[in-house]
């Protein structure tokens, strides 16, 4: 059993009455904003400047939050076949499998990734060239900006990959999402992946 850490007296008060129903009970010290991820199913942080996003928050600066909030991403392309979808405007690029979904904020159809909260998230990709001698250009995307690039061009293999990665700061509800830039997937992109998660919320 981890023992509560100090906090004033109204706030350990004020927390019992905003927890909801929740059977544990946590606070911080006023000036640590760090979360607290606890066992049982609440999240109790006193802060002089909380975050209103993602929590109850009172007049003292606690902050009340689900421990269950975590957002996490992984989709795969498991065949070579090009969808319909392909040929539109946007180029996004499609996957078909999902891996790990936690919160259900990818959708494998759009293969868009909409964050639920503010943050900063961690962002990578690999996406495969088979068979095709030109040069391919992948862009991850938010909002319909591109914020990385990478390339793949090695016209003597086979096979070869587009990869990247980055740490980036989401607002709620950005969009995040893979687009071919440049050149064409034929062949197909089997093994491709494209994966996220939140660090930490903002």
């Amino acid at each position: 059993m981890v023992p509560p850490a100090r906090c004033p007296g109204p706030c350990a008060i004020l927390a019992l009455t905003l927890l909801l129903g929740c059977s544990v009970v946590l606070c911080v010290g006023q000036n640590d904003t760090e979360p607290i991820v606890l066992e049982g199913k609440c999240l109790v942080v006193c802060d002089s400047n909380p975050s209103s996003d993602g929590g109850v928050t009172s007049s003292l600066g606690i902050s009340v939050r689900s421990a269950g909030a975590k957002v996490a991403f992984s989709a795969v392309r498991g065949t070579n076949h090009e969808p319909s979808e392909m040929s539109n405007t946007s180029m996004t690029i499609y996957f078909d499998q999902v891996l790990v979904n936690i919160g259900n904020h990818f959708d494998l159809k759009a293969s868009v990734f909409q964050a639920p909260r503010r943050g900063i998230y961690s962002f990578s990709f690999h996406v495969v060239k088979v068979y095709n001698r030109q040069t391919i250009q992948v862009n991850l995307m938010q909002n319909d900006y591109p914020v990385i690039s990478a390339f793949a061009g090695d016209q003597d293999v086979t096979r070869e990959a587009a990869s990247n990665g980055v740490l980036l700061m989401v607002e709620r509800d950005d969009r995040v999402y893979l687009k071919l830039e440049r050149g064409t997937l034929m062949g197909g992109w089997k093994y491709s992946t494209f994966s996220g998660f939140l660090v930490f919320p903002l």
